[in-house]
């Protein structure tokens, strides 16, 4: 089966879009502070530093499978099915979605894309409140809001997040889609090797590692957010007010801009990659 003309254009903006961070030069600003975080994660022991990394990663585990267990995750699925069934009525599992176009699987995606990057806006609308509830549950609502898009774009794309491969691939695509720029490459690569090294969707065979020190730098700025956030309302003037409302909406809607465009790449590449070796 070849591509379409549509398919080779999504296929050459995904190659753009992955050369653009893998040419990717920070300022001098961005490249301190990352050497910063390096050489104080680096200076402590790993019998400290390992505990801790696992604890993360197990912390992620329990959200993705508190997500896999709402109601709501079930009714998206649902809606995600019924969308495609519009445009082909045999899609009754989310392998059938690949029965579809990309430009189709691009739209039905877009839908809940769209959808939680608002999500994230008002979240960080009522974090720059500064109210305690929001203040100190913004960073895990915003990983829970973009963990759940970057699950619904993998089932969008036909790839099934309750199967153990694509549970850890999900996890992994949203923790390298979370990391700075100059780090993406690096973490597009690991993920694209997976792909040539797993035989099966029922048995996980790779690391099973996911979080390390370079993610930190995410959670970092956050708190920046929320410090900056509160400074500002400790004034009581309608202009700082509306700083903080900038800061804390356009910060998360940045997260999830950068996050979906990066779940959404990775997902097409995989499409696009498995309608190729269909020819095989």
């Amino acid at each position: 089966m070849t591509w379409t003309k549509n398919e080779q254009k999504v296929w050459e903006d995904i190659e753009e879009y992955v050369q653009s961070f893998q040419s990717y030069e920070g300022n001098d600003f961005q490249n301190l502070y990352g050497k910063w975080v390096e050489k104080a994660f680096t200076s402590i022991p790993e019998s400290l530093t390992e505990p801790f990394f696992e604890k993360l990663d197990t912390w992620l585990f329990h959200l993705h499978s508190l997500l896999q267990g709402l109601h709501i995750q079930d009714e998206a699925r649902e809606r995600i099915l019924k969308s495609a069934k519009v445009f082909d009525e045999s899609i009754f599992l989310i392998e059938d979605m690949k029965k579809l176009s990309i430009d189709q699987l691009s739209y039905i995606a877009d839908q809940h894309v769209s959808r939680h990057k608002i999500y994230s806006l008002l979240q960080g609308g009522m974090t720059a409140t500064a109210q305690p509830i929001f203040l100190s549950s913004d960073f895990l609502a915003l990983i829970l809001i973009n963990l759940r898009s970057v699950q619904l774009t993998a089932i969008t794309y036909g790839y099934d997040v309750r199967q153990p491969f694509e549970m850890m691939t999900s996890l992994k695509v949203f923790h390298t889609a979370s990391l700075p720029n100059r780090l993406k490459g690096m973490g597009w690569k690991e993920l694209t090797d997976e792909l040539e090294e797993h035989h099966s969707l029922y048995f996980y065979e790779g690391m099973e590692k996911i979080i390390d020190y370079r993610w930190l730098e995410e959670p970092f700025k956050q708190l920046l957010k929320v410090f900056f956030i509160s400074l500002f309302n400790k004034n009581s003037s309608s202009k700082s007010s509306f700083v903080s409302l900038a800061i804390g909406a356009g910060a998360n809607y940045q997260f999830s801009r950068k996050v979906n465009q990066f779940a959404e790449k990775y997902y097409q590449y995989r499409f696009l990659l498995d309608k190729q070796r269909e020819e095989y």
